[in-house]
Parts: structure tokens; sequence; C-alpha cells
């Protein structure tokens, strides 16, 4: 099984160090009240300007953290601690969080860039000799409230393979709430089993031309992390039924990517990588012969997307990190 090294743990943070802070191409979520705020994303998110989207800044420093933690011998590493320090400043979180409260903010980032700053602010903890998690930690806060007064006004959930995908971020931010927010937490369990509970023999519609989750997958993984074992093992097996006799035969093919320079299309190579995290983290769930095959599954996702994380920056300014997550899964 494909496993990190530090070889490309650096190859990994030398791609993120190269967007971070890369000012344009960029795309803001903004919402325009006066000609006044029309301003620059330099302005707006003095941290997370860079990385063509505020999201993908985010978790582009989600990448750099992780790798400076299990590769503190890296050549990259000081220029990651350094350029963090300049970055995580009580001043520019504090011009991050005086963004939330602009007008017509409350849906800003949700629920993509809220989950992944929460991870973020989780990563930022386990550096303990810096000062960038007691930084960061007001703004964590920020997203966790929005979260909390979020889930229970949402009532449908959304399953489509993008940004705005319930699960995924219900993954992320459990890890966050286990650690730091336990009624946070039980109300991101309650509401994942109250939409997912019921759901049965998953005919796996996908993939859509600009997916970069796999929307079966990523439930089953949501509920691997929200429900108790004793819940989940049923579950899973009602489910995705067949999943012994390879079916739903989409899910066991990596997809094809056609053109690399297309930002849409670029997302299929993503929902490679993220199906790789997803199967190898389902693995543990399944008897050995299923494992076994889980982790095969993932290898030959992961085969077909890692010789394609730069090159284009479509696809570049965000690759490395679901790369990261499946490596570590």
């Amino acid at each position: 099984m494909t496993r990190l090294d530090a070889a490309t743990a650096a190859r990994f943070a030398a791609i993120a160090l190269g967007h971070v802070r890369q000012g344009y191409p960029h795309k803001l979520d903004h919402v325009l009240l006066v000609d006044e705020d029309a301003r620059p994303p330099r302005e707006l998110h003095p941290i997370f300007f860079g990385s063509f989207d505020w999201h993908s800044c985010v978790h582009g420093w989600w990448t750099l953290l992780t790798v400076a933690r299990l590769y503190p011998g890296s050549g990259e590493t000081a220029r990651i601690a350094a350029l963090a320090d300049d970055s995580f400043t009580l001043a520019n979180v504090a011009v991050e969080l005086a963004y939330l409260d602009r007008p017509q903010s409350g849906g800003f980032e949700r629920p993509y860039g809220w989950a992944w700053l929460l991870m973020l602010h989780l990563e930022a903890t386990r550096h303990p000799d810096r000062h960038w998690a007691e930084a960061l930690d007001p703004l964590a806060r920020a997203f966790a409230e929005r979260l909390r007064r979020h889930l229970p006004v949402l009532t449908y959930p959304i399953r489509t393979g993008t940004h705005f995908n319930t699960a995924f971020a219900l993954v992320l931010a459990s890890e966050w709430a286990r650690a730091f927010d336990p009624t946070l937490a039980e109300l991101v369990g309650e509401r994942a089993w109250h939409w997912f509970g019921g759901d049965r023999d998953c005919p796996a519609w996908e993939p859509s031309g600009d997916d970069f989750l796999s929307p079966a997958l990523v439930e089953a993984l949501c509920l691997m992390r929200t429900a108790p074992p004793e819940r989940f093992g049923p579950w899973l097996r009602a489910f995705l039924p067949r999943l012994g006799e390879g079916e739903p035969a989409t899910l066991f093919r990596p997809v094809t990517v056609s053109d690399r320079s297309d930002g849409k299309i670029a997302h299929l190579d993503g929902l490679n990588l993220s199906r790789a995290w997803c199967w190898r983290s389902l693995a543990t769930a399944f008897e050995p012969a299923g494992r076994d095959e889980a982790e095969r599954v993932a290898d030959t996702h992961l085969a077909a997307a890692l010789p394609h994380l730069c090159g284009d920056y479509a696809g570049e300014h965000w690759l490395a990190t679901f790369a990261l997550l499946a490596l570590l899964a």
C-alpha cells in the first residue's frame, strides 16, 4: 500500500508553498453592497488571500503545517514556520473575523471552508511551541458557532460531490469538535444520523462532471466517523450491500480527466484522491479480504492522480491536500 514518505511530503510542501501567497488569479466569495466593497483579496483576507480562493488557501496551510509536524527535518520546515509566524497574527485574524460580520457574509464559505478552517486550527494545536493555534482560535470558534446554528436549520443534506457536500464537512468538523467542543460533536453525530441513517442500497450515480468528492463514499465515511460502531456496521452493509461483488462498479474505477487546464474537469483528479482517502479509511470496517480489496482500489485511484498534482494551476492550488489526506488515512 502506498504510504507517505519524506520525499513525497517535501513535494507536497513545495507545491503548497508555491501558492498560499500567490495572490492572483483569485476567485472571491464576496458580496458587494456598495462600490467601496470592491477591494483586492489581500485587503479582505490578509491570511487567506492566496491559492486562487479562500478555502484552498486554508487547506494549503493545513498541508504545510501537517508536513512540518510529520517531517520536522525537512528542508521546507523553516520556511513554513517563518511564513506561518508572519501570517497567523492576532491583527490578521482580527481582519478575517471582521469579514464574517459584514452583511451578507452568513453563507461565506459554507460549509467547506468552515470545516477546513477547523482542521487548520486543530493541526495548529499540534505545534505547541508556536503561537499559531492561539491566534487562530477565535476564528475557529466563530466558524464552529456558525456550524452549530446552521445544522439544525438545514432541512436536507447536500449530496453533491463538490464544496457544498454536507457529509464531507461533517467528517472534518467532527474531528475538531471531538477535541474542542463535545456538544458540537454530539450535534454533528445526531444530524448525520438524521440525514443519512435511513439510506439504503446506494446506486452511486457518480461521477458527475465536476465532482471532487464521492457522494457515496464520503457519506459512508461520515457515518463511520460519527456513529457508534454497533450502528455503523449494519448501516454500511445495508447502504452498500454488494461491495463484495464489486458493485456499484463505478466506485471501483478511477475516473478519466480529459482536460487538466479546465478547473471543473480538473476536479476529477481530486475525486480519485478523495476516493482513495475514503477507501483507505473505510477498509478497517471490512473483513480481511474486503480490507485488502479496499486498499487495492485506493492504490489504483492514487496511481491515477498522484502524477498530476502540479503543472496547471487549475489543480495545483489544491490537489496536494487531498493527496495528503489519502496517504495519511
